[in-house]
């Protein structure tokens, strides 16, 4: 199944063929950017960056601590064993690190000053404490490794221009982000699962978790201020008004696009500022009940201009009754979209001379009933 939404008006087209080169007769691939492969190399630099600032942010809590105990016990060992500053902080390290280089009292504890045992003691197990806290915290980064990831991607999706923000990460939600992917487009994914971000996060994919019920901040860390679209394409309703309302306080120049799952929610997304509502139940039901009645239908147009219309493809065999007739006979019943002849879109078929002949594909836009009388011109069978 493919969603094709054109870049004006509130038109699209809903297609689904059963024909393994139904895409091949287009055979012009789209052109992918080249900083796809730039892009890798930047985020490996970025995360490289970005990491040992992580590890800080996540660890300078016990750094903090560690640093205390160790003019801690350079205090106590310069006070009661009256060691030098410089001797007195390395003692302190030696006896935070068990590394055992300076033994206090030479080691006699039952001749050591009480004062100087309680702030050793004090000294030691905070110190204990705060290094197992920064070797599991430690251990725990370094395993998920989503704080430096997220950080690089932070800092790239700060640098997008002209991208797309895609709400939802769904069934319709995946198709956008795997069709922008295609084309080569950024793009960034809101999604309110946790566990889809921290997927998404590994796969490197530009990500924002949206936290309920503010779609304002994630609007703002997906960059919105710089991109060209919003694609709404939550599974409630509900969640997807308020996107829209959210996208549009922000960027009212902005384009969005959002689907609705009750066509009663349609006028109520235009006007909480829907560029283009895409009504899924309704295009769904409506492809698979023509579906039924005829094979040749490959997609749906909806338009507040034209209304609802089919596009269809019809092959010319042997015995048609439009072999050898010119596009004029056709466009009696339907529009002419195009003609494939040879897996090959024909440019001149308005020309005086051309005539359809046995083999061509008829793409063709139209009115159900207009259409099956066209496929009995055809006799596509």
């Amino acid at each position: 199944m493919r969603i094709d939404v054109p870049a004006t008006g509130r038109v699209f087209s809903l297609t689904a063929t059963d024909s393994a080169s139904s895409d091949s007769i287009f055979r012009t691939e789209p052109i992918k950017r080249p900083k796809k492969e730039s892009r890798k190399l930047s985020f490996l630099l970025d995360e490289a960056i970005y990491g040992p600032a992580v590890f800080l942010r996540v660890l300078y809590k016990q750094l903090i601590i560690l640093l205390v105990m160790v003019f801690w016990g350079a205090a106590t060992f310069y006070v009661y064993d009256s060691l030098p500053v410089l001797s007195a902080i390395l003692a302190s390290i030696s006896t935070i690190s068990t590394i055992g280089l300076y033994v206090p009292n030479n080691g006699d504890f039952q001749t050591m000053p009480r004062g100087e045992a309680f702030l050793l003691i004090i000294m030691i197990i905070v110190s204990v404490g705060a290094g197992a806290s920064i070797v599991q915290e430690t251990v725990s980064t370094v395993t998920s490794g989503d704080l430096a990831k997220t950080e690089a991607l932070k800092h790239q999706i700060s640098r997008l221009k002209n991208h797309v923000i895609v709400f939802g990460y769904g069934h319709l939600g995946k198709y956008v982000a795997q069709k922008l992917d295609d084309i080569g487009f950024d793009y960034v994914v809101l999604t309110r699962d946790p566990n889809t971000y921290h997927d998404l996060v590994h796969k490197d994919i530009f990500a924002v978790l949206e936290i309920e019920p503010h779609p304002i901040d994630a609007l703002r860390q997906a960059g919105i201020e710089k991109a060209s679209t919003v694609v709404v394409a939550h599974t409630e309703d509900s969640s997807n008004m308020l996107a829209v309302l959210s996208a549009r306080k922000l960027r009212p120049d902005i384009r969005i696009i959002s689907v609705v799952h009750d066509e009663d929610h349609i006028e109520t997304a235009k006007n909480a500022g829907a560029d283009m509502v895409i009504p899924s139940s309704v295009t769904v039901g409506h492809m698979l009940a023509l579906s039924a009645v005829t094979k040749d239908l490959v997609g749906v147009v909806f338009s507040e201009q034209i209304g609802t219309k089919e596009i269809a493809q019809f092959s010319i065999f042997k015995h048609s009754l439009l072999v050898g007739k010119g596009l004029q006979e056709v466009s009696k019943l339907a529009a002419i979209i195009g003609v494939v002849r040879d897996n090959q879109v024909i440019r001149d078929i308005y020309s005086a001379g051309f005539t359809l002949n046995e083999g061509d594909t008829l793409l063709v836009l139209g009115d159900p009933s207009n259409l099956l009388l066209l496929e009995q011109e055809a006799k596509a069978v």
